[in-house]
Formats: structure tokens, sequence, C-alpha cells
């Protein structure tokens, strides 16, 4: 078990544990300072107390993670990095992989929560803001061949002065190549339908367009402070059936819940729009969207980031207007 004040030893510098920051079912991370001088550095270590309470095959998963983390990261190019965390530094300690990443002021889903705790909201722009850097980084982790099949905002750290979003955690990334069928990865309340109910043999199959539908669930979000309804549903079976989550679903329901209700696409761009924006080229390019983001059927969705970003920009160009304001943005690859 690590503490504070302890010394974890990696490839490239000594760092002194300072103070836990989070803790997911396998890894800790601590706020940790370089011996050698610097600045200070989030540090993620293998969870040790849970894994002493696994079975050996989900020890052995966790410990792959890890090391899946560390190459997809150290395999990035200097100018991929700028929606995705950086790597400062990585190796073994106590027998399992570690890695200190940069540090950030703190994920998107407490920076949302505090917003909410003073009565704030996140304007629009910048919700489409935040949704085309994330889309970018989705763009890079596509790239090098991997989908990453667990976008949320706790894995969203927020550079508070800049209002930069880096996506952080690959341990769940699988590589775009091996289209067969997978065990169950990610995280229920924003997963694409394909991503929580298996098939007959209980596999999943995901792809890129497994993201994006996420990378929808996050924009609704967003904009509304509100979680899909569909993957509220999706949360509320997974944590009182556990494997046995999508079949309850569907014997409770008959069939699968709508990714998007029409009362909830109205809710979005009312909460977008305000009352006036109830029709008019904002409210139909914020539906395009969002409805082409969260389609039930992967083939319905964007093909890749460049589509998305077209989707962003007309969404983007629409409601400056509607605020008054001149449209700016050019669609990006």
């Amino acid at each position: 078990m690590a503490d504070a004040g302890d010394i974890v030893a990696l490839e490239g510098a000594a760092w002194r544990l300072c103070e836990r920051l989070a803790g997911s079912s396998y890894g800790v991370v601590w706020r940790a300072e370089s011996l050698g001088g610097g600045a200070p550095a989030a540090l993620k270590l293998v969870n040790h107390e849970q894994m002493a309470l696994a079975l050996p095959p989900q020890r052995a998963r966790w410990s792959a993670s890890a090391e899946a983390e560390i190459a997809f990261l150290r395999a990035l190019q200097p100018w991929d990095r700028r929606h995705i965390v950086r790597l400062l530094d990585s190796g073994m300690h106590d027998g399992q992989p570690a890695l200190a990443l940069e540090l950030l002021d703190g994920d998107l889903a407490r920076h949302l929560a505090g917003l909410r705790a003073q009565g704030a909201a996140v304007d629009c722009l910048q919700a489409l803001d935040w949704t085309g850097q994330v889309n970018q980084a989705l763009a890079k982790v596509h790239q090098y061949g991997w989908r990453y099949l667990d976008l949320k905002p706790s894995n969203l750290l927020l550079d508070a002065g800049s209002k930069t979003l880096k996506l952080a955690d690959f341990g769940t990334n699988r590589p775009l190549l091996d289209a067969s069928a997978h065990s169950y990865a990610g995280t229920a309340g924003w997963q694409a339908p394909e991503q929580f109910f298996p098939d007959a043999a209980d596999r999943y199959h995901t792809d890129a367009r497994s993201d994006y539908f996420a990378l929808g669930a996050l924009l609704y979000h967003l904009v509304t402070g509100a979680v899909l309804r569909h993957g509220a549903r999706c949360a509320q079976a997974r944590r009182a059936h556990g494997n046995a989550a999508a079949a309850q679903l569907l014997a409770a329901h008959g069939a699968r819940p709508d990714t998007l209700a029409p009362d909830e696409a109205a809710h979005f761009t009312r909460a977008a729009l305000g009352d006036a924006g109830h029709a008019g080229p904002a409210h139909a390019a914020l539906l395009a969207l969002l409805r082409a983001l969260l389609a039930p059927d992967p083939c319905q969705r964007p093909r890749h980031a460049l589509e998305i970003s077209r989707l962003l920009a007309a969404a983007t160009d629409a409601v400056r207007v509607h605020a008054g304001a001149r449209p700016t943005t050019r669609a990006a690859a």
C-alpha cells in the first residue's frame, strides 16, 4: 500500500508521493514531485489493495491495461498530444506498471459538478468547442489504431486557464484492426447500444463509431447538465444486475431504450438556445449533430472525425448567428 512520502523510482526520475488524487477499480492516482525538481506530476499506480482481492485473470487484465496505456502514450508523436494527456515518465513499481502524467486542474466531471453547485451552466458554444477538442483526441486514438471505449467526463482532464480538455485513462483501449467480439469494457452510463447489449455469445461488437456515440452523450450532458435516459437506464441496470444487466433491461422494457427520445431532443435545443430557439438554422444544425452521433445503428453515425468536425462547424456557426455574432469556424481535419 502506497503512502504519502513514499518514493517511486521510474525510468526517468524518482518521484515522491504527496497526496492521493483519485482512484478506480485498478488504479490509484497521486500528486507527486520529482526529486530532481521540475513540475509536479500525476503518478498513476496499480491499486495493490484491489489487486490482492482480485482473481488471477482480473489481475492479469489490470496489468495488461496499464501496460497498454503506457505503450499507447509512448507511441504518440509530440504534435499529437494537444488533446491527449502527456506521458512524463513510466516504469515498474512493486512489480506493476506505473506512469507519471502531466498534472492538470482536475477532471471535467468535477468541474461540471462545481458549476452546478453554483447554479451555473456550460455555454453552448463552449460545449461545442469542448466536443470538438474531444473529437480531435478521439481522432488521434483512432489514427494510432485503437478504439477508446470509455469516454466520460471523469476521463477528461481540464486546464482551467485555457479551457483545454485532454483525454486520459487508456486502459480500455482495444485495437481497431481486431474486429472480433470482445468482453465487456467501459462505463454503462455513456455507452453505445452495441457496447452494452451483447450478442448471443455474451460478447460485444464495437468500433470507432462506438466512441462517437459516447461523444454525443457527452455533448448532451455538457449542454443540458443531464445524462441521457438511455445511459441512466443502462447504468442503473448494470449496478443492480451486473453482467445480466442487458437481459434484465430488455425484459423490463421489451426493447432497447431510445438513444434520444423526442422530449430529450427538445430539452437539448432549449438548453442550448433558449425558448426562442425552437426553430431555425441553429436548432436544425444542433439536432443534426446530436442525432448523427447518437444514432442507434453504428452505420448511421459519422464515419470519421472529419464528418463530425463539419457538423460541429455548421452547428457552431449557426449558434453564433443565433446569438448575434458573426460565424468564424472552419471544419478541421
